[in-house]
């Protein structure tokens, strides 16, 4: 049986305008150093978005979620940042930044299956149940 480990994530938020702090919750990334995982989930709700932002294009949101995501997974594609070591990367992704797409503050807890942890983080704070 795997070990608990302590893990480390952060939620991505779409806040459309900076001055009014209104955001919806679009992504979750776990990293956990021991289990050598480092995942995301990202899932984007157009009609939230269009409910809080009618003048944003969620087109124009998801391309730089797209390119968090291929930093996250280490893409040769996501060019030098995903070259970077796991933790290098989740720190670039959990960084502070005053564009539409930010992190929450970064959150620990244990997992024994980081994999399920980020599922169940993902359905728990991302996902909306009718």
């Amino acid at each position: 049986m795997p070990e608990r480990r302590d893990f480390q994530y952060t939620i991505l938020r779409v806040v459309p305008r900076i001055e009014r702090g209104e955001c919806i919750n679009v992504g979750v990334v776990v990293f956990c150093r021991q289990h050598n995982f480092l995942g995301i989930r990202i899932g984007l709700d157009e009609g939230r978005l269009r409910a809080l932002a009618p003048d944003l294009d969620p087109g124009a949101v998801e391309p730089p979620l797209e390119a968090i995501a291929a930093v996250v997974a280490g893409e040769p594609s996501a060019g030098p940042l995903a070259q970077l070591s796991p933790s290098e990367r989740f720190g670039w992704v959990a960084a502070k930044s005053s564009t539409v797409i930010q992190p929450s503050e970064v959150h620990t807890g244990l997992t024994d299956d980081p994999q399920a942890t980020l599922d169940h983080l993902f359905n728990s704070l991302v996902q909306v149940r009718d």
